[in-house]
């Protein structure tokens, strides 16, 4: 057998109404101030709202920072930071989607050491200490709250990575609860994303290992034998358990057994014009697959990609490129910026060159339901 490693947090907490439990768990850090990270529709819809009660009876100075920006650019970072400085804070929590628990990952570490944003892109660059970290999903797609990842949008537009085991929190807290009114184009966007995740580290070339593939296959299973119910009855508390449950397993394989193409096709896509992570990935996933089958035709056979293809059309997930508002001009410049994504590329059962990557896209522009 190859050697291998896998990290994962030192404790996750999965229950319903686990959110009220937040002051419970901040208890153990000796931590009076604390900053919440979240967005403004994450608050406004009152999923913040017991955990800012329990902090604040709790006798914590709460500082919430809600302005996380989808895709979070850098700028929005550095901001949360500097308040975070300002505000002499001890201990970060999140309850959010993929982008504020990012957010929070790289605020607990950036306020703490004296590394700048830019210093830390890439692998392993990120060494320093950071503050406690407490990270609650609002979404069943990211798997976030169980990964060493943090993805930014640099000035110029571009997705890049950090990966440092320094940025898996101390807790990883599940409340599906949370979910229960997540609207179905947003469940069906991040349920793909959680897939595609699964089978992303089930195929990985360079760090396929036996945990990542065990937590793959039963993270797919989960989600797809779910999807269909979010989606057509949002309020159903144990699909939507099952859903979360699913995502986080899938978030624990792909940190350890790296995504690939998808992914690198996907960050211009979002990086670029805004559309949501997950649908990214949904607009190239069949392509991508179908470009890997020469090497990944036995794995993919074993997890039934086939019908993940049906799920997206059963959930109304558009269908091509031109459904979000791209335009054929825009392929090239796409194919460009995911060429820069060397991080996930390489992780690719199959080299993709750029030619490679504008077939995919020029494929991806047509409809969808052929395949």
């Amino acid at each position: 057998m190859k050697p291998f490693t896998f990290q994962a947090p030192p404790n996750i907490l999965f229950e319903v109404g686990a959110s009220k439990k937040l002051a419970e768990l901040v208890s153990g850090y000796g931590a009076k101030r604390v900053l919440l990270v979240t967005d403004k529709g994450v608050r406004d819809a009152g999923l913040t709202g017991d955990a800012e009660a329990v902090l604040v009876a709790g006798g914590y100075e709460l500082t919430v920072f809600d302005d996380v920006e989808a895709d979070p650019p850098s700028h929005v970072i550095e901001r949360a930071v500097a308040l975070c400085r300002d505000k002499g804070i001890e201990l970060v929590a999140s309850i959010g989607g993929g982008s504020a628990l990012d957010t929070a990952k790289l605020v607990a570490y950036l306020a703490k050491t004296p590394d700048r944003l830019d210093d830390i892109y890439g692998v392993g660059l990120a060494k320093g200490e950071r503050l406690p970290l407490l990270l609650v999903p609002t979404t069943a797609g990211t798997g976030s709250e169980v990964t060493p990842i943090a993805i930014v949008t640099t000035p110029t537009t571009e997705k890049k990575g950090i990966v440092s085991p320094r940025l898996l929190p101390d807790w990883a807290i599940l409340d599906p609860e949370l979910t229960l009114g997540l609207p179905a184009h947003v469940t069906a966007a991040t349920g793909i994303d959680a897939m595609v995740h699964a089978i992303e580290a089930y195929t990985s070339r360079h760090k396929k290992n036996p945990m990542s593939d065990q937590l793959a296959r039963q993270a797919l299973a989960l989600l797809s034998a779910n999807m269909r119910t979010v989606c057509a009855d949002g309020s159903n508390l144990e699909a939507r358990s099952q859903m979360l449950l699913g995502s986080m397993l899938a978030g624990m394989a792909f940190a350890n057994s790296p995504v690939a193409a998808v992914h690198a096709l996907a960050y211009p896509i979002g990086a670029i014009f805004h559309v949501p992570h997950g649908l990214s990935n949904a607009l190239v996933l069949t392509q991508v697959l179908r470009f890997n089958l020469p090497e990944a035709d036995g794995l993919y056979a074993e997890l039934a990609v086939d019908a993940i293809a049906a799920i997206c059309r059963d959930c109304n997930v558009p269908a091509s490129l031109a459904d979000v508002g791209i335009a054929r001009s825009d392929l090239k410049k796409l194919a460009e910026d995911a060429m820069k994504q060397t991080r996930l590329l390489v992780n690719n059962p199959r080299e993709v060159s750029f030619d490679d990557a504008l077939a995919i896209y020029t494929e991806a522009f047509g409809n969808r339901a052929a395949a």
